[in-house]
């Protein structure tokens, strides 16, 4: 399979430059006044076939179930986020989209597919649009972590599967959890990395441990999955163990992030055996069959805690209990009512490792006389990032739910990708 790459002159890089510099910074703002509305509608428990829009939830349509492919009408300009995908979009008018799925092993050449320079970044997507014109930019989802700097963001294009081959084209900006395409042409389409020659292959990526419980009156089954934080290989795990009565417990992922391609050790204190004991952190595109240890715990009477450490250097990475009761609460209750305070302790780690800057949330805690001046300054002199969100968190938890509720809101506002990250990971 060939790789063309298309190519521009320095006097077209420096013209078209200058014009979607002045277009960027004209959408950068829409994207964040929208994002404030956005935040309300997140508050919600939203479907798996709905966009987030500014004007409230946007029903996506199964158009063809053989073929996965859907369709959405967005009615005015904004920006729109379908939390179920990762996927988001900013557009300029009224437009409508198809929206398949691919799979990389099906479309990705062979020698590419087991080639060390050469790593899947997210899913694959066939996106349409009519009016094209009218779509400005498209988020396409990822799982590489940012936040140690162990990876450049020169390494992410945009891989588009054509007629003449695949053709690859570098992100407007790379940013958590997703890239930015300006200007998109429409195809088959996904990240990849193409990491520097001679570089040590240990990329970090965020990951998700999925557990579930196949109930029985003599012997409870369980499946534990570990995988790249992909909110559609996700859903697609749900419905597959939902097909045989499979129900998902709700748990945290990894705080930290889990190198790619490393090994890793499935134990349980009840010393239970667990088959395969040993899990590969890879990637298998949803539809494909994916990769989990399976255990048996008899009638479940006493808890049972499991661990996950990293093979090589026998590193702790994870940990959780399962408790009797979760198995009779997953299978009876009914959801609670979201709370955003609910919402920051239960995700304190998580928010701690992965919110960025702070300065925005700051000014709104204080305008909202959450925080005085000394404890914004206090905030701000902390050596570190995740000791000055550590210091915000405790900070606004001792001030009650309403302190709690208006920081929900202000992370909503201005990150509301890692807010719909977080909550998918609950669902």
């Amino acid at each position: 399979m060939g790789i063309p790459t298309s190519s521009v002159s320095e006097e077209q890089e420096s013209s078209e430059g200058q014009d979607s510099g002045d277009i960027c910074s004209e959408e950068n703002q829409i994207v964040s006044s929208y994002a404030s509305k956005v935040c309300f509608e997140i508050e919600q428990d939203y479907k798996n076939r709905q966009f987030l829009g500014p004007e409230g939830n946007v029903d996506v349509e199964l158009i063809d179930k053989s073929t996965n492919t859907y369709s959405v009408r967005f009615p005015t300009a904004g920006w729109y986020l379908w939390p179920a995908t990762g996927l988001g979009f900013l557009v300029r008018d009224v437009v409508t989209l198809t929206i398949g799925f691919g799979s990389w092993n099906q479309h990705l050449a062979l020698d590419l597919q087991h080639h060390e320079q050469w790593l899947v970044g997210g899913p694959l997507f066939d996106i349409t649009a009519e009016p094209e014109e009218a779509v400005a930019e498209i988020h396409l989802p990822h799982f590489i972590s940012l936040q140690a700097g162990e990876v450049d963001v020169s390494w992410f294009l945009i891989a588009h599967f054509k007629n003449e081959g695949m053709v690859l084209e570098h992100p407007a900006r790379v940013e958590p959890f997703y890239a930015v395409l300006e200007k998109p042409s429409f195809s088959l389409m996904g990240i990849l990395l193409r990491i520097a020659s001679g570089t040590r292959l240990s990329i970090p990526i965020t990951s998700n441990t999925l557990i579930y419980y196949h109930p029985h009156p003599e012997d409870i089954k369980f499946h534990l999955y570990l995988v790249p934080s992909d909110a559609l290989l996700t859903k697609m795990i749900d419905d597959e163990e939902d097909r045989f009565c499979g129900v998902r417990l709700q748990t945290s992922p990894p705080v930290e992030p889990l190198n790619f391609g490393a090994r890793y050790i499935v134990s349980n204190s009840a010393h239970l055996e667990i088959i395969p004991t040993e899990l590969k952190l890879s990637y298998r595109s949803p539809g494909e069959i994916q990769h989990f240890s399976k255990f048996y715990a008899g009638q479940m009477k006493e808890p049972i805690q499991l661990e996950i450490t990293e093979k090589r250097h026998e590193t702790l990475v994870w940990k959780t209990v399962v408790k009797p009761v979760d198995i009779q609460l997953g299978a009876a209750s009914a959801p609670p009512a979201f709370s955003g305070a609910a919402f920051v302790k239960e995700n304190h780690r998580q928010l701690q490792a992965r919110m960025g800057d702070l300065k925005g949330v700051l000014d709104d805690l204080q305008d909202n006389e959450v925080l005085t001046e000394n404890e914004k300054e206090l905030v701000e002199q902390a050596k570190t990032r995740q000791s000055k969100n550590d210091t915000l968190l405790t900070m606004v938890e001792k001030k009650g739910d309403r302190a709690l509720e208006l920081l929900f809101r202000s992370i909503s506002e201005r990150d509301p990708y890692l807010v719909s990250y977080l909550r998918q990971q609950s669902l």
